[in-house]
Order: C-alpha cells, then sequence, then structure tokens
C-alpha cells in the first residue's frame, strides 16, 4: 500500500524546492486567478516573510510565512511546498533560531531581528 502512494505521490512532487527553516526570510511567488470565464487573468503575486513554522512530510508538508502588512497588523499564510498554486520559492534571508516553531513573533511589536546564519 505504501509503494502505490509513494508512486502516485512521486507524480505531483516538486523537485526545484529550496531547503528552507524556520527563521528564513523567504518570498513565495504565488499564481493568483482573477476574473471568471473569459475575463479569467492569471498573475504572479509575491508573499514575502519569515517562516515560522514547517510541518508535515510528503505531499502534505506545509510551511507558514508571517509578515507584516499595511497598518503593521501581522499577516501570516500557510503553503504547502508541492502546490501547483506556489510558482516558485525564494529564500532572501537564512535565520540562525532555536525553536522550531517561531509562535513568539506574534507577540513581538515592532521589527523582528533574527541573526543570519552563515552557511
Amino acid at each position: 500500500m505504501d509503494q502505490l502512494i509513494n508512486a502516485v505521490e512521486a507524480n505531483f512532487k516538486k523537485e526545484d524546492i529550496p531547503e528552507i527553516r524556520p527563521g528564513d526570510t523567504v518570498r513565495v511567488n504565488v499564481k493568483v486567478v482573477e476574473g471568471e470565464g473569459s475575463k479569467r487573468r492569471e498573475r504572479i503575486q509575491a508573499f514575502e516573510g519569515i517562516v515560522i513554522k514547517i510541518r508535515g512530510s510528503g505531499l502534505g508538508e506545509t510551511f507558514t510565512v508571517r509578515k507584516i502588512g499595511a497598518d503593521r497588523i501581522g499577516v501570516e499564510r500557510i503553503f504547502p511546498f508541492h502546490s501547483p498554486v506556489v510558482s516558485s520559492i525564494d529564500v532572501l534571508k537564512k535565520g540562525k533560531v532555536r525553536r522550531a516553531k517561531l509562535y513568539y513573533l506574534r507577540d513581538v511589536k515592532g521589527k523582528v531581528r533574527i541573526k543570519e546564519r552563515k552557511d
């Protein structure tokens, strides 16, 4: 049964995913569909922020990105690694943190400073 699941999942897995960890600053390029029918338009929208969580494995693996949006309101989005909606992931900065889940960033007021990883 596991072999069958792995064989089916292999068709949908992406190979061009960079190695990201919590604390990294990433830019996720997302395909956005606007309009319906003949007025349907597809464009790419960037979402840039800090990875606060990675969970799951296989096709169900996801990562959560948090950014400070307009009016200093925190915005979090969960992205599946292997989703066709995610067109690309760019690692802008590698962060050095001591936690796997950075939920404490939700309570931080102002700018978040994370040391940079040298590797």
